[in-house]
């Protein structure tokens, strides 16, 4: 495997590639990670994994300087994942003086956690573009967990005519439920239980929609059961559809349901796919 940190030399050795895998990550990289890249692996003939934490797409208050990197660890596990080319850009690289911005969609980018993040996807889709272009992948890969942000780099896609092919892969779960991110690591082991809250009022949605239910606003009533006791300080709970409108009545394999949460100063996101 080969460290890249420079724009030059990733243009360089990926010139004349085409069929490239790619994964944009932020690092401290965990399970749901490793099977983004060994997805990557198995349908590429080279994978490039990128750590790059992007500050424009944290907020003032937000935890940027914080924000877990553990590049040890993340460049021995893209070694044993496999991966070709790591690239670790530096923030003068990727942003100049005088940029040109990305704005989300007015609608789509600024409800739920555009709504509570004004300017998140702004920056979010202002580096995926530039790790786009850079790479040039057939293929790149993200998370179902992140669905929002998903939905947004899609349309971004189909907007700005990229031949990328973005791939969505499965949220991935610790064995008791609780949905993987890098910053469970904030959590202490009272909050952790108290995190597992969240997948299991999912768990409890889908199970009622396996018997007949589709009304939202019951489904929501269950879940807040679940969700509305101390220790947890509920966002939202929203269903969507696939393009992000918000629904009253479930449709079968075009239905997001999506919880947000603060417990202590951590923020938490969950989702599932119906």
């Amino acid at each position: 495997m080969e460290i890249i940190d420079n724009i030059k030399d990733i243009r360089d050795r990926l010139n004349s590639s085409v069929d490239v895998g790619f994964v944009p990550t932020m690092g401290a990289l965990h399970q749901g990670h490793i099977s983004l890249i060994k997805k990557a692996t198995n349908e590429n003939k080279i994978v490039v994994v990128s750590i790059f934490v992007n500050p424009t797409q944290f907020l003032e208050n937000e935890d940027f300087s914080e924000y877990p990197r553990t590049i040890k660890s993340d460049i021995k596990i893209c070694e044993l994942c496999g991966v070709d080319y790591l690239f670790m850009p530096n923030i003068n690289d990727m942003y100049g003086k005088n940029e040109t911005l990305i704005k989300a969609p007015n609608k789509n980018g600024y409800i739920l956690e555009g709504f509570r993040r004004p300017g998140h996807f702004d920056g979010m889709l202002q580096i995926v573009l530039k790790l786009l272009l850079l790479v040039n992948p057939k293929n790149a890969y993200f998370g179902k967990k992140d669905a929002q942000q998903l939905s947004l780099i899609k349309n971004m896609v189909k907007n700005f005519y990229l031949k990328v092919h973005i791939v969505e892969c499965d949220i991935i779960r610790e064995d008791d439920g609780l949905a993987l991110s890098s910053r469970n690591v904030y959590l202490s082991s009272s909050q952790r239980d108290l995190a597992l809250n969240i997948s299991r009022s999912l768990k409890i949605a889908a199970k009622l929609i396996g018997t007949g239910e589709s009304s939202c606003q019951v489904l929501e009533q269950k879940m807040r059961t679940i969700l509305d006791i101390d220790g947890i300080d509920l966002e939202y709970i929203a269903f969507v559809d696939r393009n992000f409108t918000q629904i009253d009545t479930i449709e079968l394999k075009n239905t997001i349901i999506l919880v947000a949460v603060y417990i202590g100063t951590t923020r938490l996101i969950d989702n599932i796919w119906i």
